[in-house]
């Protein structure tokens, strides 16, 4: 950083001594100054202290404009604005794998399930930069649909070999154990809600892809009809306000409609048709990315209609995300690549105006 002036400090020479030779001028080595570069801060001077914040985490959430001192890794920091949304790469699944369930936030999310895996029964935890394992499935199974939180987490449905499966087991943080079974046995089916107010919908067994079912920790019931038969549905929202996004196959593979927790109505059209996409978010602010026809296309959803968004780097379908937190602070992981199978690519999503905390530099 080279050399500071200061004042009468300037009279300090590099062996530690005073120079009374000339007044109040010179320089004081970069060798002698302490802390020369913002990220290497040990302390904060009390006048500098009375405003700014130290504090040993980055608070949550984020104030635009603020400036703290974060102690633990001794750097300072503010908050500011995102200018657009964007992805970035996060940290790759242990294992590659498609037609998995997701859960979670972008900080704490939960991969379940899914193949093409020696082990369809293996969880994986994600805090936001590795992921790690959690507790296996009681049953290993593909195509399973997943809601709740990373601690909290519900899956159920899916399929072994050519057997739908009915099974819900519920995730605690560290094991899986059996919940109450769907109604009807199916896979490929959306999800929505949190492990003890959950949502199900559409799937590839008829008749049941137009019916839904409720949650409430214990057992599942029967919830109201879809006017579209879906599977390869994604889903968004809670179990009184949720979205059904997308169907394949068949045609529209674009039509959304809206749960209110009785009846399901018509909601805007993707602008990509697709199936077998991730998603996030609220009914009135949802995030839908990936899909088949393969695509990297994201598009964000207002409550009435869809806005193409910056699209992903990794193109896939069989994909899933951090279902649990807000649409502008999403992840998608894992899903299939036409050419080259399972991907263990994990990408994060940040909406634009979202407040997000930077380090200082020097330059």
């Amino acid at each position: 950083m080279g050399t500071r002036t200061r004042g009468l400090a300037n009279n300090i020479l590099s062996n530690g001594t005073i120079d009374a030779t000339d007044g109040l001028s010179g320089t004081i080595p970069a060798s002698n100054v302490n802390n020369t570069t913002i990220s290497s801060v040990t302390s904060l001077p009390s006048s500098v202290g009375d405003f700014v914040q130290s504090t040993a985490s980055d608070p949550s959430p984020a104030t635009v404009g603020d400036v703290f001192y974060n102690s633990t890794s001794a750097v300072m920091k503010v908050n500011v604005v995102t200018a657009a949304g964007a992805w970035a790469s996060g940290g790759n699944l242990a294992t590659a794998r498609q037609k998995l369930a997701g859960a979670g936030t972008q900080t704490s999310a939960l991969a379940a399930g899914g193949g093409p895996s020696p082990n369809p029964a293996s969880t994986e935890e994600y805090d936001g930069s590795s992921w790690t394992a959690g507790g296996n499935l009681g049953t290993g199974r593909i195509q399973v649909t997943g809601c709740g939180t990373q601690t909290s987490a519900l899956a159920f449905g899916g399929e072994i070999g050519a057997s739908k499966q009915a099974a819900t087991e519920e995730y605690d943080g560290s094991s899986w154990t059996s919940g109450g079974n769907l109604g009807n046995a199916r896979s490929e089916m959306g999800g929505a809600g949190t492990q003890t107010s959950a949502l199900g919908f559409g799937g590839d067994v008829a008749p049941v892809n137009t019916q839904s079912e409720e949650y409430d920790g214990t057992s599942w019931t029967v919830g109201g009809t879809m006017a579209n038969s879906r599977n390869g549905t994604t889903g968004a929202g809670t179990q009184t306000s949720a979205l059904a996004i997308g169907r394949y196959p068949g045609s529209p593979q674009g039509v959304v409609e809206e749960y209110d927790g009785t009846s399901w109505s018509s909601g805007g059209a993707l602008n990509t048709a697709r199936g077998l996409a991730g998603a996030a978010g609220t009914q009135t602010a949802a995030l839908a990315f990936g899909g088949f026809p393969q695509t990297a296309a994201t598009e964000a959803y207002n409550g009435t209609s869809w806005t193409n968004e910056t699209s992903m780097t990794t193109a896939r379908y069989y994909t899933t995300g951090a279902n649990a937190g807000p649409s502008s602070l999403t992840a998608c992981f894992g899903g299939e690549q036409s050419p080259g199978g399972a991907t263990a690519a994990t990408e994060e999503f940040t909406g634009a105006g979202v407040a997000l905390t930077r380090t200082f530099t020097v330059s």
